[in-house]
């Protein structure tokens, strides 16, 4: 999928084909995995929140001061922290 490709589904607010853009990149072309990972970062976060330890919301606060883009990025930094962390990080040969 080309990047005018995805700036159209943009555009035309198609969730469905940015959502299978991003199955099939984080799956390496496998939407069912893609959405596994998805799925096993949500979990993950939701395992850590569970534990109910001290949340730092003045840091949470400033950081979301930031732009877009930098929000954006670090939207994806925080998924694959999560995968990671989920023990089944498909991409570095730990499936």
């Amino acid at each position: 999928m080309s990047v005018p490709y995805l700036r159209e589904a943009a555009a035309e607010d198609d969730l469905g084909k940015l959502v299978r853009f991003v199955r099939l990149h984080l799956g390496d072309g496998n939407e069912a995995v893609g959405k596994e990972e998805i799925d096993r970062s949500w979990a993950e976060a939701v395992k850590i929140l569970l534990r109910d330890a001290e949340v730092d919301r003045e840091f949470i606060a400033r950081v979301l001061e930031a732009n877009e883009s930098t929000l954006a990025l670090l939207f994806f930094h925080l998924h694959f922290y999560f995968i990671r962390r989920s023990g089944r990080w498909i991409h570095d040969g730990s499936r």
